[in-house]
């Protein structure tokens, strides 16, 4: 136990200790944490093997990456084209323009020619109009049309107008038809100007398959060689917005933070000069930020510490708070340290095997939730530091989510031993972290067909089971070490062959078996309300430790058929031995260094009853004599432990000196004992409420009833139990 130890130094000490403790602490952690953050000079080459791998030092835009990413996205953008549809009918109306001024000129002609053949004598053949007139006419048509056709018509070679003048009416519509439908076939789809040629030459190609003479089909040839054009063209100002919109949705190429620029043991190439360069990691040094970080947050954590645990009054529980946290959290930075040192790229998650929910766990129940609370979320914050190598990396992000949520269901199991609570303590700490890292198993998208995840998981696990199976195993020794009653201790204390127990059997067999039979009653009575029923049953063994020094005073020691000594002496004596059995009882106790617990019952055992028989006998010889000067010094019950041992220590003398002890004649006298302990104010700071006392009441009875179905008494003198003619006046003066 190092409660007295700690207390002895805190007492020389004073202020220092604590301020001694805290500076310790922050000193360990430091020098622990600082080759992780150092500062270190960096002098990168190119060329040169990488004797570990390189990460960045912070999170930046890798601007060139990103300029070519635009490049490219920029140059796979299509061109806008334009489809002007209405340009296909435009050109079919020139065409079919065309071949009407051809009509009319032809029908012109045919008429001038049928007026040169009535002026012309007979037996002479008139001047036709020729092909050329023809022509020449034509054009002379085409002079009015607007100047944005003229330009169609004039690109139309005279060949063609020779051909078309020297075809029949027939021929002329066939030529007309074909051409206005292919003209229109090709026009209906997107043209470019670089399918322009391939458009017509597929026009050409359907021409020669439609069994006109030459003649037709060059003059097809010549329409749609100027009727199929262009109808699509290049949208210059929509295809370099939708360029600038694929730049634009370029997302930056990053480097981040933790991210690995060169693998232990590859050569340092181009690229990676660059990015380091971007960097500024090829020839300075570190940063020192993380290292002033680490310090400061350090800092904070003895800040929040001492703010804390100054809302505790007792300067005892304010020092053993600190001690355990900070041996807790040097045991905790420890662990960490040295998973790292075999944390590598192929084994990412060995972190995850350090048991998160241990420290959390060991303080919520030994110390409180707050502190358990707190050591959780530095646990995280120092594991930052620690694993300050893998910043920026999805397995550090892994790594503290995971200790974070685990320390943190730590702290949910009740306050109590980790063995008594079952598969509730299970569950918060094993059940319910598993399923936190299958979600950020499920979340990086891993493959449940790969050994790595399952690796991941059950390493994860183990560290769960191992928080668990620590504080399971080690509670004792905490339990120990932090307290006086601890389970150790106790069950050393149960044991008969104590040299305080063996003296008191062997010197006063009598309060033997009444404190035999108290522990019984009380440890019963107190686990019903759920009380501390193992250390109540200890207190019980030794709570009458102090008759040891007048032991034959007692009437439960004194042997067959002797005489009661009390009746030599006055009642003022008797009074002042009755009472030592109390204080020389505490004394003992506290000398052979008993739990406090023990020896405050010993002392709380009687409150301040009245000592109601010898007070009687006082008053008979002096009436003046006050109540208080037969009460005993007390302190009344403190604790709901000490008010049952009061009520079982009365209740067992009492009805062990019983004649012909019932049921009903136990349940009443219990009932009574109760409401008059009540009345008298002994249970007031007991904190037992009236429900618990019902309770205590019951199970009192029952023990009572079951050991007491038969007449025995403790050996006692005839003559003391016809003097005592009240069973209550009996009933004090046997519970003395």
């Amino acid at each position: 136990m190092v409660i007295q130890p700690l207390a002895k130094i805190n007492q020389k000490l004073g202020k220092f200790f604590i301020a001694g403790i805290l500076m310790a602490f922050f000193i360990f952690s430091s020098l622990l944490l600082f080759s992780n953050v150092q500062q270190r000079t960096i002098d990168y080459k190119e060329g040169q093997v990488a004797e570990q791998s390189i990460r960045a030092n912070k999170t930046i835009e890798n601007t060139t990456a990103t300029e070519q990413k635009r490049k490219l996205a920029a140059e796979a953008v299509s061109p806008e084209y334009t489809f002007q549809e209405d340009l296909a009918k435009k050109q079919e109306q020139l065409i079919s323009n065309l071949f009407s001024y051809i009509r009319e000129v032809r029908k012109e002609a045919s008429k001038e020619n049928e007026e040169r053949a009535k002026t012309t004598k007979e037996g002479n053949n008139p001047e036709l109009v020729s092909i050329d007139e023809q022509i020449a006419s034509l054009k002379k048509k085409l002079e009015n049309v607007d100047t944005d056709d003229l330009s169609f018509y004039q690109k139309i070679p005279n060949m063609f107008y020779q051909i078309v003048f020297s075809l029949s009416d027939t021929e002329l519509q066939q030529v007309e038809t074909e051409s206005l439908r292919l003209v229109k076939e090709q026009m209906n789809n997107q043209i470019r100007s670089s399918g322009v040629n391939e458009a017509r030459q597929n026009a050409y190609s359907e021409a020669e398959l439609l069994g006109l003479t030459n003649n037709q089909t060059q003059a097809i040839r010549y329409v749609l060689n100027q009727g199929i054009i262009a109808n699509s063209y290049l949208n210059e100002k929509r295809t370099e917005e939708l360029r600038k919109q694929a730049k634009e949705a370029v997302q930056p190429v990053m480097i981040f933070q933790g991210e690995v620029i060169v693998r232990e043991g590859s050569q340092i190439d181009t690229t990676m000069i660059d990015k380091l360069n971007l960097l500024g990691m090829t020839s300075q040094n570190t940063s020192i930020f993380p290292l002033v970080a680490m310090i400061l947050a350090n800092i904070l954590q003895i800040s929040v510490l001492l703010y804390h645990l100054k809302q505790l009054k007792n300067t005892q529980d304010r020092v053993i708070s600190i001690v355990f946290y900070t041996a807790m959290m040097v045991l905790s930075l420890s662990l960490m340290k040295f998973l790292q040192l075999f944390q590598t790229n192929a084994l990412q998650y060995v972190p995850l095997l350090f048991p998160a929910a241990f420290v959390p766990l060991v303080l919520t129940v030994f110390m409180n939730r707050r502190t358990g609370l707190l050591s959780a979320l530095f646990q995280v914050v120092m594991a930052i530091f620690v694993f300050y190598d893998s910043i920026g990396t999805s397995a550090l992000t892994i790594v503290l989510i995971s200790y974070l949520f685990s320390g943190l269901m730590g702290t949910m199991v009740k306050r109590k031993r980790i063995a008594e609570q079952g598969g509730s303590a299970v569950v918060w700490v094993v059940l319910f972290p598993m399923f936190m890292n299958l979600s950020l198993i499920i979340y990086q998208g891993l493959n449940f067909s790969s050994n790595q995840t399952w690796l991941n998981l059950i390493v994860s696990v183990a560290g769960s089971i191992l928080s668990l199976t620590l504080t399971t195993a080690l509670h004792p020794y905490i339990d120990l070490l932090l307290t006086d009653d601890s389970m150790i201790v106790l069950n050393e204390l149960s044991n008969p062959n104590h040299p305080l127990l063996k003296k008191l059997l062997e010197e006063a067999p009598g309060t033997y078996n009444h404190s035999m039979m108290v522990a019984n009653l009380s440890a019963n009575a107190v686990a019903e309300i759920n009380g501390a029923s193992l250390i109540t049953r200890v207190a019980c063994y030794y709570h009458d430790i102090g008759k040891l020094k007048h032991a034959n005073f007692f009437v439960e020691n004194l042997p067959q058929g002797a005489e009661n000594p009390h009746n030599f002496l006055l009642p003022n004596d008797s009074k002042q031995i009755i009472f030592g059995h109390v204080l020389d009882g505490a004394k003992i106790l506290e000398e052979n260094k008993m739990p406090q617990m023990v020896v405050d019952i010993c002392r709380q055992h009687h409150g301040t009853t009245l000592m109601k028989y010898f007070y009687v006998k006082a008053k008979e010889r002096n009436p003046n004599v006050s109540e208080e000067e037969f009460r005993y010094p007390g302190p009344i019950p403190q604790t709901k432990e000490a008010a049952v041992v009061s009520i079982a220590d009365s209740c067992e003398a009492a009805v062990r000196a019983m004649d012909h002890p019932t049921n009903e004649k136990i349940e009443t006298f219990v009932a009574n004992l109760i409401k008059d302990r009540l009345l008298d104010g002994q249970l007031d700071d007991s904190g037992l409420t009236m429900k618990e006392i019902k309770i205590i009441q019951k199970s009192l009875v029952n023990g009572l009833c079951s050991t007491f179905h038969s007449r025995i008494k403790y050996p006692k003198m005839k003559s003391e139990a016809e003097k005592m003619k009240e069973e209550q006046e009996r009933a004090s003066h046997h519970g003395d």
